[in-house]
Order: C-alpha cells, then structure tokens, then sequence
C-alpha cells in the first residue's frame, strides 16, 4: 500500500507531543509532555491548546471516554485528567505517591482503566472520580500500555516483567509470559481479528497474542525500529510508530510488514491513532503531528 505523510509545526517548539486520540468531535486530540497542554487538531490542521493546572504533570496517553470527554495520564503528578470538548479540565490524584500512571482505556463497564507503571498496579477510575487499584503478581513488572478485548477484560503490556496480563473488571489477573527475554513490549492494541497486537520496543517485533493466549511474533524490517505504540487500521492492519528509525509501520492480519519513512529526520514518534478521516495521525516528539494517508488501489474508505 502507498501512502503520503503530512506534517504540521505546533505553534510552540520543545512542548515533546506523546500521547494521541480520536474525540467523538471529529478532531484527534493530544498531550504534550513538556508543553504541560491537551492539544486539539481537526482533520484539515487547524490547532488549539489547553493548558493542564498542575505543573509539570508528566501527560501521557490519551483516550476517548464513554462520557464524551477525553481522559488523559500525567504521569509525574500521579493524576488522572478528563477534558471536555469544551476545554473544561478536571484532575483526579490518585492515592499514595510515586504510582506514575501511564496507559488508559475506557472498559466495558464504562470505567476508565489505567496503569500504574511504578506501583506494578492497575486502576479503575469512574466517571465520578472514584479510583480502586488492582496489584499485580509480578513485582517491578511495569505495566505500560492497556485496552480492552474482545473477551470482556482488560490486556496490558508489561515492559519490565516481559509478559502480557489480562485482568477482569472484578480484578482477577493472568500473566503469559514472552517468548524471548527482554523484549520489553509497550503499545498494545486490539486488532479486528480479535486477537490482541502489541510492539516489543527491544525485541524489535510485533506481537500478536489471542484471548486464549497463543503468541505469535513478526520480526521488523529495520534494526533498531524501537515500535512503541500500536493502533488498528480500516481494513484489519495495524499501524505503529517507531520511534528508533522515525518511521510508521503498517502489519496486515498475516503479518506482512511494511513501513513508511517520515520527513522529518529526528521525528521521535510515540502516540498514533486512526482519524474520522481515514487518516493516520501521530505525535511526534520533535514538536509535530504526523498524518498518514494510505493511497492507491484497494485502500479503504473511512
């Protein structure tokens, strides 16, 4: 598949954009992590910016809530945000210090799930605010990314304890281990085919990992690619960033990897979405927001 890559400048330099989202206005929504703002951009580029009250908060991942607004980690101030379409902010701590929560997803029950990275635990936080925490077996396991399967429970990476979890809305936690050691996976994602994806930062692959937990892993063209995170595509691809080479990575159901270099060199991409607009868009840590538009026969529409 073909495809062409746009770029747009944010109006401040060195704001470090992390975490990126589709909102239910139409527009991708997204954090920055030095610029300490929830940044907003519509399909045809037009920007505005939000800033968080909390200082050097650390914002993370972002995600769409079932409530309408945009839920979002800041990782240094041990907080969750939710943002309206409007603007309107709100912050809710989470218990004790130093938990640094990271990924975050809405679940089934309408919740918001997110891990806590330094606490090697994993949260759910209600519409309302109310926050109860899960441990998990495997001490300094350093659960990164999180989303929702098909089965009804909650999928996490773990970077450090290299293995995926599983948790239930009722907090029961499975672990299955990787493969090969120090693979450290981070994006994880749930792909059309029902199967969960995830990219392994060291390992230099992809993975895919089923409900019933049977590990598949694809190798990456480039050495050193370093995928972080993750996202489904229109027509059961995944697409992916990585942050190594400055490249976006596309992989079909069976596997077939193809990647497309950024114009930027020095890009740093992490956050990566799929727009109302069919586009691919990503943040990028250089101080831009990337958009991938497949092109070509066969190519779906949105």
């Amino acid at each position: 598949m073909q495809a062409r890559i746009q770029e747009y400048l944010l109006t401040e330099q060195d704001t470090a954009p992390y975490g990126i989202t589709a909102g239910p206005d139409g527009a991708l929504w997204f954090t920055e992590q030095k610029g300490n703002r929830i940044g907003r951009i519509t399909p045809d580029g037009e920007m505005s910016f939000h800033p968080v009250p909390t200082p050097e908060s650390g914002l993370s991942c972002i995600t769409a809530g079932e409530d309408g607004a945009l839920w979002f980690t800041a990782y240094k101030a041990g907080r969750i945000g939710r943002i309206t379409v409007e603007g309107v902010i709100t912050e809710f701590a989470l218990p004790g210090d130093g938990s640094a929560p990271f990924g975050i997803t809405p679940g089934p029950d309408g919740a918001l799930w997110v891990t806590l990275t330094a606490a090697g635990r994993i949260g759910r936080v209600s519409l309302t605010g109310e926050i109860t925490e899960h441990a998990l077996p495997q001490a300094g396991c350093f659960p990164s990314f999180i989303a929702c399967g098909p089965d009804g429970a909650l999928w996490f990476t773990e970077n450090q304890g290299n293995a995926i979890g599983r948790i239930t809305t009722d907090g029961e936690v499975r672990e299955y281990p990787l493969p090969r050691e120090k693979s450290g996976p981070v994006g994880l994602a749930c792909g059309s085919d029902g199967a969960l994806w995830f990219t392994e930062l060291l390992g230099n692959r992809i993975g895919r990992i089923s409900t019933s937990g049977e590990l598949r892993e694809y190798e990456l063209p480039a050495e050193n690619a370093r995928p972080h995170a993750i996202t489904p595509g229109l027509d059961g691809d995944l697409w992916f960033t990585e942050w190594g080479s400055g490249r976006i990575g596309r992989i079909t159901a069976g596997g077939e990897l193809t990647e497309y270099s950024i114009p930027t060199e020095g890009a740093e991409p992490h956050g990566i979405a799929l727009g109302s607009d069919g586009a691919v868009w990503f943040a990028e840590e250089c101080g831009r927001i990337g958009r991938l538009i497949p092109e070509g026969p066969g190519v779906p529409q949105a």
